[in-house]
């Protein structure tokens, strides 16, 4: 039986075709609106009971991957499906402009520090893609520099995977068409205006180059150890809804087992 996953994995060596993806599109699921947050709400649940068990077996680690285009959707994912996990055992890191210190290291300095330990989830809002995203279409740094990474964060996360973590990835795919409502909402509400900057709307006439180098990310670095999945995102429910499958598939499969006591409680009574 074909798991859900296989429908949005990006396959080792694919090619990717994004403008043949439908953001729209809702793949594996033929059901409503309503139908899907009855199951988020379910799958949270299981999601919920997975950290507990991988929080006490504390052997491996989880590692969470959110890419996307701005106002494509990461902080609602956060927000919406991994609530369900215990803040104690989780925790979320956003990637922004690298600091000076940061630039005084290789590009990966910064991101590895943040990778979560044994019985630890990480969740990554942006993340080390930037350095072959942002840096690409910016021009932050000549094409012989950047074109490198790929390899480098290939070879980086197969060493985190060599260690005990997983790591899933994820980019939300949304349309322009949109990204330009999701704006527009954000402009026509004062309590949102925080959440927008003029900046946006420049990096928006690169939508086209951005839509080139996300190709590239996907192709080049979905491998085994840590495979892409491109989840069509221009309907909120069912990028929830398809990010929360994925993910509790993965924690089926990882299968963490609560330890065996340390020692012999039997007919042990609290007393008063």
């Amino acid at each position: 039986m074909t798991d859900f996953a296989d429908l949005l994995r990006v396959a080792p060596g694919a090619a990717v075709d994004l403008a043949a993806i439908d953001p729209r599109s809702t793949p594996g699921f033929d059901a409503d609106k309503a139908a899907a947050h009855d199951e988020l709400k379910d799958l949270r649940g299981e999601l919920e009971a997975f950290q507990e068990r991988f929080w006490a077996e504390r052997e491996r680690s989880l590692l969470i991957v959110l890419q996307a285009m701005d106002a494509g959707g990461k902080d609602g994912t956060i927000r919406k499906v991994f609530t369900a996990l215990n803040p104690q055992g989780t925790r979320v890191t956003g990637f922004g402009v690298p600091t000076e210190e940061e630039l005084a290291h290789d590009f990966l300095w910064r991101i590895h520090a943040n990778t979560p330990g044994k019985g630890r989830i990480g969740i990554f809002n942006r993340s080390h893609y930037e350095d072959v995203l942002v840096v690409r279409v910016a021009g932050l740094a000549p094409k012989s520099v950047w074109s490198r990474r790929y390899d480098q964060i290939n070879d980086w996360e197969a060493t985190l995977a060599a260690a005990g973590t997983t790591i899933v990835k994820f980019f939300l795919h949304i349309s322009r068409d949109e990204q330009r409502e999701r704006f527009q909402k954000r402009l026509d509400d004062p309590e949102k205006h925080w959440k927008f900057s003029l900046g946006d709307l420049e990096v928006r006439t690169q939508w086209d180059d951005y839509q080139a180098a996300y190709t590239d990310v996907l192709a080049r670095c979905s491998t085994a150890d840590a495979p892409w999945y491109v989840i069509p995102a221009d309907r909120k429910w069912y990028r929830d809804l398809a990010v929360a499958r994925i993910m509790a598939e993965v924690a089926r499969r990882l299968d963490p087992q609560y330890p065996p006591a340390e020692d012999d409680l039997s007919g042990i009574t609290i007393p008063a």
